[in-house]
C-alpha cells in the first residue's frame, strides 16, 4: 500500500519505490551496516532482518512443494503471509479457518 515504508538493502532494483510513494530507507550491508538507530533510542528503526527472515521461512515451506506453477504462486504467497501473520494465535486459526469454510451463505432469491 503506497505510504507503507520500505526498508531495504541498497540494491538498484529498490531505486524506484519513492517515486510510486513507498518512504524508503536502505541499510548499507557491503559496508557491514544491518542495522540503524537513526533517532538513538536504542531500537534500530532500519533494517531487512524481518523480511530476510520471512522469505527464509518461506523457502523452507515452499520446498516440499516442487514445482509450483506461476498463475499458482499468488496463491500461495497470500496463503503463506496469512499464517505467518496470524501465527500468534495458535490453535485458534485453525477454528477460525474452518468456521469461514463451512459458514453458510444465503441463498439467493
Amino acid at each position: 500500500m503506497p505510504g507503507t515504508p520500505i526498508y531495504t538493502d541498497e540494491c538498484n532494483i529498490y531505486s524506484r519505490l519513492e517515486s510510486w510513494g513507498y518512504p524508503h530507507k536502505t541499510v548499507n550491508h557491503s559496508a557491514g551496516e544491518y542495522a540503524r538507530d537513526e533517532d538513538g533510542d536504542g531500537f534500530c528503526e532500519v533494517h531487512s532482518n524481518t523480511m530476510e527472515g520471512f522469505w527464509s521461512l518461506l523457502r523452507s515451506w515452499l520446498r516440499p512443494h516442487r514445482g509450483i506453477s506461476q498463475a499458482k504462486l499468488p496463491l500461495y504467497l497470500s496463503f503463506f503471509e496469512f499464517v505467518h501473520n496470524v501465527r500468534k494465535r495458535g490453535k485458534i486459526l485453525l477454528s477460525s479457518l474452518l468456521s469461514v469454510l463451512v459458514k453458510k451463505t444465503p441463498k439467493a432469491i
